[in-house]
This record gives structure tokens, C-alpha cells and sequence, in this order.
């Protein structure tokens, strides 16, 4: 490998609601003992979903698989309305992680189906965050994931409404969205875009880097969106190369020249670190930030109920940073997931 620059895009890796989750899930280790179940994924990442494994999280793919009683978190990418009700009567204690910017499309599902509108929904067939959203209002939603899928629907009877999964890429996105407007002038389209502000500020990262590089190197894991959508977006950017990896030792041993690095929401900073390393770039690194990014989501409401009511074990555990004194605070902006995750291996 003859690697001469890495230019290295910003932002990057865990996002507010990636954030979020992984805090949520760790508290729940610390809280109860294990085992502790997950409803899917916490978040797709196999470095992180491992890490969970080994700290006791069993992850199930049906809330009957979760024995009666035992503690339970639905995953940051949103639970169909029928599973979250199914976790609340096994009597344990649940924590919903939910990312806040799914909850707002399963509003906007809700909604717009008791308006009588038909909900035009973009999303990938089998993504959790899509199951979930679909069963919100099962009777009056079409996935598509092309425009060809679009065009082929049936004329609805009433009005129409466009929402979208959180994770996809900006441009595939707006081709469903353009055609589906020229179809329905009405269309009724949210005030604000259902994508994420994390994957589209990614996205606008890597276009920031795109175009200086030989090849584009995206971390991340195939199960998921918003990583796979930024290998589509770094080759319609105009780079002529782009691969996704778990881990620097899913390297190529062919890539020369420059080559940009970016990791997917879900993907922690330290591999990001373990690439930058193992591709050893002659000449260095150079950092591009394209936008700013400050979001914050606090912990979910059921966990900070949780505790509150749990004094014995706010006295005696803090993801509190170094060289900050326990206290009641459970979470905050000065609060890095991966600062809790090394707080859970010591």
C-alpha cells in the first residue's frame, strides 16, 4: 500500500441519536444484571453490536424471544407499534431508544393516515427503521424504493403524502421525490426533510473530499443505510473508487494515491483511528470540514425515570469524563459514547 494523503471528512462516525442509544443501552448494563435484551441491533455496527455481547446484551429478533420479566430496550432505529406493546406486557422494565427523528416520520405516518392521505414512503424493503414505520398505519402506506416503484403504484383515491426512512442518500432521494410531484402537484411534503441532518451532512462531507481522491474508504457495516448510501454518493461525487470496511484489517492492499476516509453514523471514532493508521499516509493527514454538527439528544424518558429512582447506583457508577466528580447529571453533551463503552470494560 503506497498511500501518499488521507484526506479525512467532518463530521464523521456516531451521531446524536447513535449517541444516544449506546449511552442508553449501557446504563441499562450497569443497572440490571445480565442478561439484558435488545430488540434488534442497537445500532448497525459490528464493532459496537459485539462490544454489547460481550458485556452481556442479548440481541433477539422477535420481543418473544425476551423471557418474562427481564429487562429490555427497543433499538435507536424504531420498533413497529405492536412490538412496543408486546415488550411492556413480558412485565420488565423497557426502554424505548428510538431515534427522535424516526419518532418525528411515525408522527407525520399517523397523522397524515387519519387525514385520509395515501403515504408514499422511500425506504429499503426489510430495513428495520422501515418495518417499523410501515406498521404504524399498515392500510395506508406504499414503500418504494425507485422511481420505476413509484410510477407503478396505483392512483390513490385521496391525497398523497411523501415521507422517507431517515438513513438515504440526498440525490436518490430527490429523483423519487421530483418524480412524485410531477405525478401528484398536491403532494403534501413535510416543512422539513424526513433525512436525517447526520447523514446529509456526511454526505456533504464526502462530496467536500470526493473529488480529490483516488479512492474513498467509508467504515462502517453492510447492514447499514446511511454507510452504504455514502459508497453511492462518493462514486456519484465523482470519485472513481469507493469501498466499505468494518475494520483497517479489511483493507486493500492496493490503494495508492489519495484516499479520503469517512465512517458511516453508527461507526465509533477509534476505527476511524485504526484505518488512518494501517493506510500510513507518506505526506499525512488533512482534516476537511464541510459543516458544523452539534445535536444533542438526551437520554429516553423511561431510562432517566429509571435513574432517578436508582440512587445506589448513581452513587456508585459515572460516565461522568475524567476529572469530572459524580453527581446526578446521567447524561450530557460532555458525554462521549465511547467514553461510556471504555467505562464499561474497566
Amino acid at each position: 500500500m503506497q498511500v501518499e494523503r488521507v484526506l479525512l471528512a467532518s463530521p464523521r462516525g456516531f451521531c446524536a441519536g447513535v449517541q444516544m442509544a449506546i449511552k442508553a443501552l449501557a446504563w441499562m448494563v450497569r443497572v440490571f444484571e445480565p442478561p439484558v435484551y435488545c430488540y434488534h441491533e442497537i445500532v448497525h455496527n459490528q464493532v459496537v453490536v459485539e462490544r454489547f455481547r460481550d458485556l452481556g446484551v442479548v440481541f433477539v429478533d422477535d420481543v418473544s424471544e425476551v423471557p418474562e420479566g427481564r429487562p429490555v430496550m427497543l433499538s435507536a432505529h424504531g420498533s413497529a407499534p405492536e412490538m412496543v406493546e408486546a415488550a411492556r406486557e413480558k412485565g420488565g422494565a423497557v426502554v424505548n431508544a428510538v431515534c427522535p427523528l424516526v419518532t418525528k416520520v411515525h408522527h407525520e405516518v399517523k397523522l397524515r393516515a387519519s387525514k385520509g392521505y395515501t403515504v408514499i414512503y422511500v425506504g429499503h424493503q426489510g430495513h428495520e427503521e422501515a418495518v417499523g414505520t410501515m406498521a404504524v398505519a399498515p392500510e395506508a402506506i406504499h414503500l418504494v424504493e425507485t422511481v420505476a416503484e413509484l410510477e407503478a403504484l396505483p392512483e390513490p383515491e385521496g391525497p398523497v403524502a411523501f415521507l422517507a426512512q431517515t438513513t438515504l442518500a440526498v440525490d436518490e432521494w430527490r429523483s423519487i421525490l421530483e418524480a412524485a410531484e410531477r405525478r401528484w402537484p398536491d403532494l403534501w411534503v413535510p416543512g422539513r426533510s424526513d433525512l436525517c441532518f447526520a447523514t446529509t451532512n456526511r454526505q456533504t462531507a464526502l462530496r467536500a473530499i470526493a473529488g480529490r481522491c483516488d479512492a474513498i474508504v467509508v467504515i462502517g457495516s453492510d447492514n447499514s443505510s446511511n454507510t452504504l448510501a455514502l459508497v453511492r454518493t462518493a462514486l456519484s461525487a465523482g470519485c472513481p473508487r469507493a469501498l466499505r470496511v468494518n475494520r483497517a484489517s479489511e483493507l486493500p492492499a492496493d490503494l495508492t494515491g489519495t484516499v479520503g476516509v469517512i465512517a458511516g453514523a453508527s461507526a465509533p471514532e477509534s476505527l476511524v483511528e485504526e484505518v488512518v493508521a494501517a493506510l500510513a499516509p507518506a505526506l499525512g493527514t488533512e482534516e476537511v470540514a464541510a459543516v458544523g454538527e452539534d445535536e444533542y439528544f438526551p437520554l429516553p424518558r423511561e431510562l432517566r425515570e429509571l435513574l432517578r429512582n436508582t440512587a445506589a447506583v448513581l452513587s456508585a457508577a459515572t460516565f461522568a469524563p475524567a476529572g469530572v466528580a459524580p453527581g446526578p447529571a446521567l447524561d450530557g453533551r460532555d458525554v462521549e459514547a465511547a467514553q461510556v463503552l471504555a467505562t464499561l470494560d474497566a
